[in-house]
């Protein structure tokens, strides 16, 4: 199915021209080497690009399209005309001279091989090259010893003539296609993928581009140890690919993954997101949604709300000269490290309106009353996550499989996952503090994963002032307690939140009857008006609670008592602005 999906994708996009074509590839590109018509290098140039990195500008190498690369193990294997210093100048600083010789000799060789016949000028300059070139003598030349560091780090070099680069020439082209075509494994099969008869694949290219895999590339498709090959087949025989397929669906993939303005990270997961055909117009609003917005989208939260209303609601929606269809399939794959290959933590396939709608909806239950100060009106779900890790902690990255498991549910509109619930409230625990991000998520949680021990009642947006429910009135009153103490003992430094909110959130026949009795002597501190506005409050509560406090509340119920204490201190904030306007 994945691979299915990534093959369309690639013909999508060939359709378009965005794409390279089978047996050409986009390759990072550090050097230019340029020759004359006798095959002297009449240059070194750099490639690399200004990309912007924080407050900082890099250079970094240059995505230019060459003839496929080989995927390498061990095995000495040259690629045309592009490659490292190993193979196009026969140095390195690995301390392997025997091998490094092996390799320049066999890039030669492949050159000789395909060029020979080729009777153009950059052909000719490419062959000369090689006839001239003594490895041993390159600390003679100044172009190769000013550029010595970069040279050995591994950056690949792209023959140029005359000013040019050499995969331009049309008969140069031409031949490699034709070697290509005739290359390879010729065993015939059916392809699992496409359904047609081919050559098999019997190594899958790489993967490049997912965080924290491997700088060289990473197989999503391999077969490295007897446990997983069958039948006395061997690598890629063990489930048949054809070669275009297998070309097909990585070029899609890598190009996915290049694409960094529609690339996000969560947890440990690269996620990617494409639309049937290829237009960048639904990546955009996909990442939008899933995402948050961000400081140049050139879009403000209340645009996407609109749109993902209009699109969940069947309607086609103008965006950029092109109209979005609801109907239309839209795809999210995520993409984690695993050893020496990609792990799938998720796939999806969709119409774009019902993943939007599910997204939308799940914005719907994080709706609550929010602080002045924060700026969020959606609240995005890296916010939502990053509420789950400790502020403190070196490593911010929130759990990969819970954020994993979170965005799922996101997208399907399912169950949210239990250590979502977990991470939240193990932080409100140790720091004893409700923020919006964690209430929000209590509310989501429980209006999704519904528990009699949090009902809807105290699943509201705003304080519910008619709610009778024992633990959220509990919150309400600890909220009133601990105003009563901040009023009758401006700026204290620890409240009774600091040291008793978890007890009274767990245990509250321990601690309230203490609570409320501390807070009746901070009463006889305050005027009459004061002390009566208080007492009712605490009255009507207590009327609501009852003569006896529960001894112990569930975790559904903490998670009432929570809500009740968020609602009512936002209320305080509320009333405390409002007189200020005045």
């Amino acid at each position: 199915m994945i691979l299915q999906a990534l093959v369309d994708h690639y013909e999508d996009l060939l359709e378009e021209g965005k794409i390279s074509r089978p047996g050409w590839g986009k390759v990072k590109v550090s050097f230019g080497l340029n020759l004359d018509e006798d095959g002297e290098v009449i240059g070194l140039f750099s490639l690399k690009v200004p990309q912007p990195s924080g407050k900082k500008t890099v250079y970094t190498p240059r995505m230019m399209e060459v003839p496929q690369p080989v995927k390498r193990s061990v095995d000495v294997n040259p690629n045309f005309l592009c490659d490292n210093s190993t193979y196009i100048l026969g140095i390195d600083e690995k301390g392997k001279p025997a091998r490094t010789r092996q390799c320049y000799c066999s890039c030669k060789d492949l050159h000789d091989r395909l060029l020979k016949n080729v009777e153009t000028g950059s052909a000719q300059a490419v062959i000369r090259f090689f006839e001239k070139w003594k490895p041993e003598n390159a600390g003679q030349h100044s172009w190769l010893t000013d550029n010595r560091k970069d040279l050995m780090a591994g950056g690949n070099l792209l023959f140029y003539y005359d000013g040019r680069p050499v995969v331009e020439d049309p008969l140069i082209r031409e031949c490699w296609q034709k070697h290509y075509e005739n290359a390879g494994n010729r065993d015939n099969a059916i392809c699992m993928v496409t359904g047609r008869r081919a050559p098999v694949a019997v190594l899958h290219p790489t993967i490049r581009g997912v965080r924290g895999a491997q700088a060289m590339g990473t197989s999503l498709v391999s077969f490295n140890a007897p446990a997983f090959c069958s039948y006395e087949k061997e690598q890629g025989n063990n489930a048949q690919v054809s070669e275009y397929a297998a070309f097909a669906y990585a070029t899609a993939l890598n190009e996915l993954l290049n694409d960094r303005e529609h690339t996000r990270v969560i947890g440990d997961t690269t996620v990617v997101c494409w639309a049937e055909g290829g237009g960048t117009v639904y990546q955009d609003i996909g990442i939008a949604a899933m995402f948050g917005m961000d400081d140049e989208g050139g879009m403000t939260d209340q645009d996407l709300s609109l749109i993902m209303s209009q699109i969940q609601q069947g309607e086609m929606v103008p965006i950029k000269d092109e109209w979005l269809d609801p109907k239309k399939h839209f795809y999210i794959l995520g993409l984690a490290p695993n050893a020496a290959r990609l792990a799938v933590r998720f796939f999806m396939v969709d119409s774009f309106g019902n993943i939007l709608r599910h997204i939308n909806e799940h914005y719907k239950r994080l709706e609550i009353v929010r602080p002045s100060n924060d700026k969020f009106s959606i609240l995005p779900l890296w916010r939502l996550l990053s509420e789950t890790v400790n502020r403190n902690a070196k490593d911010k990255t929130p759990s990969p499989q819970m954020a994993a498991d979170t965005l799922k549910a996101v997208l399907e509109g399912g169950r949210y996952p239990a250590s979502l619930l977990n991470g939240i409230m193990l932080r409100i625990r140790a720091e004893r503090e409700v923020t919006r991000g964690r209430a929000a998520a209590i509310k989501a949680y429980y209006l999704r994963n519904e528990n009699k021990g949090c009902p809807k009642e105290v699943l509201e947006v705003e304080l519910n002032e008619q709610c009778r429910n024992v633990p959220y009135t509990l919150g309400r009153l600890f909220s009133v307690l601990e105003q009563i103490q901040q009023k009758a003992n401006p700026g204290i430094n620890a409240t009774i939140k600091d040291k008793y909110f978890n007890t009274a959130s767990s245990t509250p026949a321990q601690i309230f009857p203490v609570l409320v009795n501390l807070a009746q002597k901070h009463l006889r501190k305050m005027d009459d008006g004061s002390k009566v506005y208080f007492n009712r409050q605490i009255g009507e509560l207590s009327e609501v609670i009852g003569e006896e406090y529960p001894r112990r509340l569930s975790l559904p119920e903490q998670g009432s008592f929570q809500l009740g204490y968020y609602c009512q201190t936002q209320k305080r904030y509320q009333k405390k602005e409002e007189k200020q306007d005045e």
